[in-house]
Protein backbone atom coordinates (compact mmCIF):
# COMPACT_ATOMS: atom_id res chain seq x y z
CA UNK A 1 0.00 0.00 0.00
CA UNK A 2 2.85 2.16 1.09
CA UNK A 3 4.62 1.99 -2.20
CA UNK A 4 1.39 2.07 -4.32
CA UNK A 5 0.85 5.53 -2.34
CA UNK A 6 4.65 7.04 -3.95
CA UNK A 7 4.03 5.94 -6.86
CA UNK A 8 0.47 7.77 -7.02
CA UNK A 9 2.39 10.95 -5.46
CA UNK A 10 4.66 10.75 -7.89
CA UNK A 11 1.95 10.34 -10.80
CA UNK A 12 0.50 13.49 -10.10
CA UNK A 13 3.42 15.61 -8.75
CA UNK A 14 4.14 18.65 -10.61
CA UNK A 15 7.25 18.09 -12.63
CA UNK A 16 9.64 19.56 -14.83
CA UNK A 17 12.40 18.39 -17.52
CA UNK A 18 15.84 19.29 -17.58
CA UNK A 19 16.94 18.65 -21.36
CA UNK A 20 20.94 17.76 -21.97
CA UNK A 21 22.80 18.83 -25.27
CA UNK A 22 26.33 18.72 -26.01
CA UNK A 23 26.74 20.77 -29.23
CA UNK A 24 25.38 22.98 -31.91
CA UNK A 25 26.59 22.14 -35.05
CA UNK A 26 25.82 20.42 -38.48
CA UNK A 27 26.66 16.72 -38.56
CA UNK A 28 26.66 16.53 -42.30
CA UNK A 29 29.68 15.09 -43.71
CA UNK A 30 30.89 14.29 -40.43
CA UNK A 31 31.04 11.28 -37.80
CA UNK A 32 29.27 11.62 -34.96
CA UNK A 33 29.82 8.35 -33.39
CA UNK A 34 27.83 9.53 -29.88
CA UNK A 35 25.10 11.61 -31.57
CA UNK A 36 26.79 14.82 -29.82
CA UNK A 37 25.43 17.11 -32.34
CA UNK A 38 22.08 18.62 -33.16
CA UNK A 39 22.16 20.99 -36.25
CA UNK A 40 21.27 24.71 -35.96
CA UNK A 41 18.40 24.45 -37.59
CA UNK A 42 17.35 21.46 -35.59
CA UNK A 43 17.92 23.56 -32.95
CA UNK A 44 16.11 26.54 -33.56
CA UNK A 45 13.06 24.70 -34.58
CA UNK A 46 13.48 22.90 -30.64
CA UNK A 47 13.72 26.29 -29.16
CA UNK A 48 10.36 27.56 -30.61
CA UNK A 49 9.04 23.99 -29.47
CA UNK A 50 10.17 24.74 -26.07
CA UNK A 51 9.02 28.42 -25.88
CA UNK A 52 5.13 27.01 -26.89
CA UNK A 53 4.92 23.54 -24.88
CA UNK A 54 7.10 24.57 -21.56
CA UNK A 55 8.15 27.12 -19.82
CA UNK A 56 11.83 28.03 -19.82
CA UNK A 57 13.64 28.04 -16.22
CA UNK A 58 17.20 28.52 -15.36
CA UNK A 59 19.10 25.52 -13.64
CA UNK A 60 19.69 27.63 -10.47
CA UNK A 61 16.19 28.34 -10.06
CA UNK A 62 15.24 25.10 -10.49
CA UNK A 63 17.55 23.66 -7.72
CA UNK A 64 16.00 26.67 -5.58
CA UNK A 65 12.26 25.41 -6.56
CA UNK A 66 13.54 22.17 -5.17
CA UNK A 67 14.69 23.09 -2.35
CA UNK A 68 12.07 24.94 -1.16
CA UNK A 69 10.06 21.55 -1.56
CA UNK A 70 8.45 22.74 -5.06
CA UNK A 71 8.85 21.85 -8.64
CA UNK A 72 7.15 23.96 -11.40
CA UNK A 73 5.06 21.93 -13.68
CA UNK A 74 6.20 22.69 -17.46
CA UNK A 75 9.44 23.88 -16.20
CA UNK A 76 12.23 23.30 -19.17
CA UNK A 77 15.71 23.90 -18.61
CA UNK A 78 18.35 23.16 -21.55
CA UNK A 79 22.10 22.11 -20.28
CA UNK A 80 25.09 22.05 -22.36
CA UNK A 81 27.64 18.95 -21.51
CA UNK A 82 31.39 19.62 -21.88
CA UNK A 83 31.67 23.29 -23.00
CA UNK A 84 32.29 23.21 -26.82
CA UNK A 85 33.19 26.64 -28.21
CA UNK A 86 30.00 26.14 -30.64
CA UNK A 87 28.49 26.18 -27.52
CA UNK A 88 29.26 30.42 -27.50
CA UNK A 89 29.20 30.77 -31.22
CA UNK A 90 26.36 28.73 -32.77
CA UNK A 91 23.69 28.04 -29.72
CA UNK A 92 24.15 31.62 -27.55
CA UNK A 93 22.53 33.58 -30.24
CA UNK A 94 19.62 31.07 -31.14
CA UNK A 95 19.13 31.26 -27.20
CA UNK A 96 19.17 34.95 -27.27
CA UNK A 97 17.10 34.90 -30.24
CA UNK A 98 14.04 32.78 -28.73
CA UNK A 99 15.28 34.06 -24.99
CA UNK A 100 15.36 30.84 -23.81
CA UNK A 101 18.29 30.85 -20.59
CA UNK A 102 21.12 27.46 -20.25
CA UNK A 103 23.55 26.15 -18.22
CA UNK A 104 26.60 25.27 -19.70
CA UNK A 105 29.02 22.63 -17.94
CA UNK A 106 32.34 23.29 -18.89
CA UNK A 107 35.44 20.90 -18.78
CA UNK A 108 37.73 23.50 -17.14
CA UNK A 109 41.38 21.50 -17.94
CA UNK A 110 40.61 22.07 -20.97
CA UNK A 111 39.78 26.02 -21.20
CA UNK A 112 43.29 26.71 -21.84
CA UNK A 113 44.63 24.31 -24.41
CA UNK A 114 43.13 24.20 -27.93
CA UNK A 115 43.39 20.18 -27.54
CA UNK A 116 40.02 18.14 -28.27
CA UNK A 117 38.03 15.89 -25.53
CA UNK A 118 39.31 12.67 -25.60
CA UNK A 119 36.53 10.79 -27.47
CA UNK A 120 36.84 13.40 -30.13
CA UNK A 121 40.62 13.03 -30.64
CA UNK A 122 40.14 9.04 -30.59
CA UNK A 123 37.27 9.68 -33.41
CA UNK A 124 40.02 11.62 -35.21
CA UNK A 125 42.83 8.93 -34.85
CA UNK A 126 40.17 5.39 -35.42
CA UNK A 127 37.50 7.24 -37.79
CA UNK A 128 38.66 9.83 -39.92
CA UNK A 129 42.13 8.25 -41.47
CA UNK A 130 41.23 6.26 -45.03
CA UNK A 131 44.14 3.65 -44.16
CA UNK A 132 45.65 2.52 -40.44
CA UNK A 133 47.87 -0.29 -40.17
CA UNK A 134 46.33 -3.69 -40.21
CA UNK A 135 47.42 -4.95 -36.14
CA UNK A 136 47.30 -2.63 -33.45
CA UNK A 137 48.41 -3.44 -29.97
CA UNK A 138 48.08 -1.08 -26.94
CA UNK A 139 49.21 -1.04 -23.44
CA UNK A 140 46.42 -0.30 -21.10
CA UNK A 141 46.33 -0.61 -17.81
CA UNK A 142 49.19 -3.08 -17.22
CA UNK A 143 48.20 -4.97 -19.99
CA UNK A 144 48.60 -5.77 -23.62
CA UNK A 145 45.75 -5.93 -25.99
CA UNK A 146 45.54 -6.58 -29.98
CA UNK A 147 43.57 -6.08 -32.66
CA UNK A 148 43.84 -7.74 -36.15
CA UNK A 149 42.06 -4.59 -38.23
CA UNK A 150 41.63 -7.07 -41.03
CA UNK A 151 39.56 -5.04 -44.16
CA UNK A 152 38.68 -2.34 -41.84
CA UNK A 153 42.36 -1.28 -42.22
CA UNK A 154 41.12 0.73 -45.26
CA UNK A 155 38.01 2.97 -44.64
CA UNK A 156 36.57 2.51 -47.61
CA UNK A 157 33.95 5.12 -48.57
CA UNK A 158 30.62 3.15 -48.98
CA UNK A 159 31.82 1.67 -45.41
CA UNK A 160 32.24 5.61 -44.34
CA UNK A 161 29.09 6.77 -45.78
CA UNK A 162 27.22 3.59 -43.70
CA UNK A 163 28.78 4.55 -40.88
CA UNK A 164 27.73 7.97 -40.77
CA UNK A 165 24.13 7.81 -38.83
CA UNK A 166 25.59 4.59 -36.87
CA UNK A 167 26.02 5.45 -33.01
CA UNK A 168 29.70 3.81 -31.15
CA UNK A 169 28.50 0.83 -30.06
CA UNK A 170 26.30 0.05 -33.46
CA UNK A 171 29.71 -0.80 -35.10
CA UNK A 172 29.33 -4.50 -36.89
CA UNK A 173 32.21 -6.70 -35.61
CA UNK A 174 35.29 -6.04 -37.65
CA UNK A 175 33.87 -2.52 -38.66
CA UNK A 176 35.80 0.86 -37.90
CA UNK A 177 33.35 1.76 -35.48
CA UNK A 178 33.97 -1.66 -33.21
CA UNK A 179 37.29 -0.69 -33.20
CA UNK A 180 36.75 2.83 -31.58
CA UNK A 181 33.93 1.13 -29.60
CA UNK A 182 36.62 -1.34 -27.78
CA UNK A 183 38.96 1.12 -27.75
CA UNK A 184 37.00 4.12 -26.36
CA UNK A 185 35.61 1.03 -23.15
CA UNK A 186 38.95 0.40 -22.44
CA UNK A 187 40.10 4.12 -21.77
CA UNK A 188 36.89 5.41 -20.50
CA UNK A 189 37.76 4.90 -16.30
CA UNK A 190 41.30 5.47 -17.10
CA UNK A 191 42.91 8.82 -15.51
CA UNK A 192 43.78 11.44 -17.57
CA UNK A 193 47.55 11.30 -17.72
CA UNK A 194 46.84 7.34 -18.45
CA UNK A 195 44.74 8.42 -21.36
CA UNK A 196 47.06 10.82 -22.64
CA UNK A 197 49.77 8.40 -22.77
CA UNK A 198 47.51 5.62 -25.05
CA UNK A 199 46.27 8.36 -27.09
CA UNK A 200 49.87 9.52 -27.81
CA UNK A 201 50.58 5.80 -28.61
CA UNK A 202 47.86 5.52 -30.97
CA UNK A 203 48.26 8.87 -33.08
CA UNK A 204 52.26 7.12 -33.29
CA UNK A 205 50.81 4.16 -34.60
CA UNK A 206 48.33 6.02 -36.93
CA UNK A 207 50.96 7.90 -38.14
CA UNK A 208 48.78 11.15 -37.02
CA UNK A 209 50.09 14.56 -35.73
CA UNK A 210 48.62 16.00 -33.00
CA UNK A 211 46.33 18.44 -34.31
CA UNK A 212 43.09 19.37 -32.49
CA UNK A 213 40.06 20.12 -34.96
CA UNK A 214 38.99 23.83 -34.02
CA UNK A 215 35.43 22.61 -34.97
CA UNK A 216 35.75 20.44 -31.82
CA UNK A 217 37.72 22.25 -28.92
CA UNK A 218 36.38 23.62 -25.74
CA UNK A 219 36.06 27.57 -25.27
CA UNK A 220 38.59 29.33 -24.32
CA UNK A 221 39.20 31.69 -21.64
CA UNK A 222 38.03 34.77 -23.08
CA UNK A 223 35.05 33.03 -24.87
CA UNK A 224 34.06 31.42 -21.18
CA UNK A 225 33.48 35.35 -20.36
CA UNK A 226 31.56 36.05 -23.46
CA UNK A 227 29.44 32.75 -22.81
CA UNK A 228 28.25 34.13 -19.10
CA UNK A 229 27.85 37.79 -20.30
CA UNK A 230 24.42 38.93 -19.88
CA UNK A 231 23.03 36.42 -17.73
CA UNK A 232 21.63 34.21 -20.41
CA UNK A 233 23.75 31.36 -20.35
CA UNK A 234 24.91 30.00 -16.45
CA UNK A 235 28.34 28.36 -16.04
CA UNK A 236 28.57 25.25 -14.57
CA UNK A 237 31.81 22.49 -13.80
CA UNK A 238 31.84 19.60 -15.40
CA UNK A 239 35.47 18.56 -13.64
CA UNK A 240 39.14 19.02 -14.27
CA UNK A 241 39.35 16.28 -16.77
CA UNK A 242 36.03 14.34 -17.53
CA UNK A 243 36.66 12.13 -15.01
CA UNK A 244 34.33 9.37 -14.77
CA UNK A 245 33.49 9.32 -10.74
CA UNK A 246 32.86 5.44 -9.98
CA UNK A 247 36.69 4.54 -11.31
CA UNK A 248 38.10 7.40 -9.29
CA UNK A 249 38.80 7.65 -5.18
CA UNK A 250 36.73 9.81 -3.27
CA UNK A 251 40.38 12.16 -2.68
CA UNK A 252 40.20 12.17 -6.33
CA UNK A 253 36.55 13.16 -7.03
CA UNK A 254 37.28 16.17 -4.77
CA UNK A 255 40.04 17.15 -6.01
CA UNK A 256 38.18 17.42 -9.35
CA UNK A 257 35.16 19.13 -8.01
CA UNK A 258 37.65 21.78 -5.70
CA UNK A 259 39.82 22.49 -8.58
CA UNK A 260 37.06 22.65 -11.39
CA UNK A 261 35.16 25.13 -9.38
CA UNK A 262 38.30 27.26 -8.68
CA UNK A 263 39.43 27.32 -11.75
CA UNK A 264 35.90 28.69 -13.56
CA UNK A 265 35.25 31.20 -10.26
CA UNK A 266 38.72 32.45 -10.88
CA UNK A 267 38.15 33.20 -15.01
CA UNK A 268 34.39 34.28 -14.07
CA UNK A 269 35.03 36.09 -11.01
CA UNK A 270 31.50 34.70 -9.89
CA UNK A 271 30.47 31.64 -7.70
CA UNK A 272 30.16 28.58 -9.57
CA UNK A 273 26.64 26.53 -8.32
CA UNK A 274 26.03 23.58 -11.01
CA UNK A 275 27.77 20.64 -11.62
CA UNK A 276 27.00 17.70 -14.32
CA UNK A 277 29.04 14.17 -13.55
CA UNK A 278 30.73 13.26 -16.31
CA UNK A 279 29.14 10.27 -18.34
CA UNK A 280 26.31 11.33 -16.02
CA UNK A 281 28.00 8.52 -13.63
CA UNK A 282 28.39 8.63 -9.66
CA UNK A 283 29.60 6.56 -7.21
CA UNK A 284 27.61 6.26 -3.64
CA UNK A 285 29.12 8.87 -1.95
CA UNK A 286 29.42 11.64 -4.63
CA UNK A 287 26.48 13.13 -4.28
CA UNK A 288 27.96 14.08 -0.46
CA UNK A 289 30.84 14.87 -2.15
CA UNK A 290 29.24 17.35 -4.56
CA UNK A 291 27.00 18.93 -1.93
CA UNK A 292 30.01 19.62 0.14
CA UNK A 293 31.91 21.39 -2.34
CA UNK A 294 29.72 24.09 -2.36
CA UNK A 295 27.60 22.99 -5.38
CA UNK A 296 23.68 23.28 -5.59
CA UNK A 297 22.94 20.67 -7.53
CA UNK A 298 23.81 18.24 -9.84
CA UNK A 299 23.12 17.03 -13.13
CA UNK A 300 23.25 13.20 -13.86
CA UNK A 301 22.03 11.22 -17.44
CA UNK A 302 19.03 9.34 -16.12
CA UNK A 303 15.76 9.52 -18.57
CA UNK A 304 13.35 11.08 -16.58
CA UNK A 305 11.26 14.38 -15.13
CA UNK A 306 12.56 16.04 -12.07
CA UNK A 307 9.69 16.31 -9.31
CA UNK A 308 9.55 17.38 -5.61
CA UNK A 309 10.98 13.54 -4.58
CA UNK A 310 14.67 13.87 -6.96
CA UNK A 311 17.64 14.31 -5.13
CA UNK A 312 18.90 17.13 -5.37
CA UNK A 313 22.41 16.08 -6.17
CA UNK A 314 21.23 13.35 -8.31
CA UNK A 315 19.04 15.60 -10.48
CA UNK A 316 18.07 13.35 -14.04
CA UNK A 317 17.61 14.85 -17.35
CA UNK A 318 16.51 13.92 -21.28
CA UNK A 319 19.40 13.46 -23.52
CA UNK A 320 18.13 15.71 -26.98
CA UNK A 321 19.13 14.43 -30.50
CA UNK A 322 19.42 16.28 -33.90
CA UNK A 323 15.38 16.36 -34.21
CA UNK A 324 13.66 18.26 -36.25
CA UNK A 325 10.77 20.60 -34.10
CA UNK A 326 8.01 17.69 -34.85
CA UNK A 327 9.51 15.12 -33.19
CA UNK A 328 11.18 16.92 -30.61
CA UNK A 329 7.34 18.16 -29.29
CA UNK A 330 6.26 14.65 -29.23
CA UNK A 331 8.96 13.68 -26.94
CA UNK A 332 8.66 17.21 -24.54
CA UNK A 333 5.10 16.21 -24.14
CA UNK A 334 5.84 12.84 -23.06
CA UNK A 335 8.97 13.65 -21.10
CA UNK A 336 6.67 16.18 -19.47
CA UNK A 337 4.04 13.59 -18.61
CA UNK A 338 5.66 10.84 -17.47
Amino acid sequence: MTSSLGWLRRRWAAKSAILMYHRVADPAGESDPWGLCVSPAHFAEQLAVLRECGTPLTLPALARSHERGEVPQGGVVLTFDDGYADNLHVAKPLLARHDVPATVFVTSGHVATEDELWWDELERLLLVPLRLPATLDLAIAGGMRHWDLGRAAVYADDDRRRDRGRRAWEGAPGSRHALYYAVWSLLLPLAARERRDVLDAIASWAGEPRRPRATHRVVRADELVELARGGLVDIGSHTVTHAMFPAQSAAAQAHELAESKAALEAILGAPITTFAYPHGERAPESPGLVRDAGFACACTVVAEPVWKGSGRYELPRFAVEDWGGDEFARRLTRWLQA
